[in-house]
């Protein structure tokens, strides 16, 4: 394990302890992890299984019903409806890269914003970017939403183009319970 990697060990008893500290924390401190950008992995101190995941969806969870919500009612049952699903993993990825797209341009903001104001009105920059935040929770949830959107009508024409391009693979062989394309077309009378 790197020493650069934060290990925070998770008790039965449900209480997380941070090695680096040789303290007990709470979400909350990991929150400040995150936002920190601190590489920490969650372990079970029993088995040494990996729980970071499920601290991050903690977390998540606490935060959607805490304040203001960044994901919809709609949005989370459309992801939820991918889960199963052949397209799931597709769907991970096209959000990761999108969430990555939208940290850039976050990043270049703050950089435009240092560049027109300097580096001595941080304060100004401070209220500015928060304000900008503020305005980006309702912005970020129709944004997901059209990603949500998109991702499904991606996922629908890629599930019509394998199935195409399976009948065409298999189109002189006869499968039970599959049509051939010839049986899918409509018949045309004359």
């Amino acid at each position: 394990m790197s020493e650069s990697l934060r290990l925070v060990k998770k008790y039965p008893n449900r209480r997380l302890y941070d090695t680096k500290t040789s303290a007990y924390i709470t979400l909350s401190d990991v929150k400040a992890l995150v936002l920190s950008l601190e590489n920490f992995k969650v372990v079970d101190a029993k088995t040494g299984e990996d729980l970071t995941r499920s601290i991050l969806l903690q977390i998540i969870i606490e935060e959607e019903t805490a304040g203001v919500p960044l994901f919809t009612t709609e949005l989370l049952a459309q992801m939820i409806r991918f889960y199963g699903h052949a397209m799931e993993g597709m769907l991970g990825k096209y959000l990761e890269t999108n969430i990555k797209a939208f940290t850039e341009f976050q990043k270049k903001l703050r950089e435009q914003s240092h560049t027109l104001y300097g580096e001595n009105n941080s304060q100004m920059q401070s209220d500015m970017w928060s304000q900008f935040m503020n305005f980006q929770g309702p912005a970020m949830q129709t944004m997901m939403a059209t990603y949500m959107d998109q991702s499904k009508k991606m996922v629908h024409k890629m599930q019509g183009q394998l199935k195409s391009q399976t009948l065409n693979i298999f189109s002189g062989i006869q499968l039970p319970g599959f049509a051939t394309e010839e049986a899918i077309k409509p018949n045309k009378t004359d």
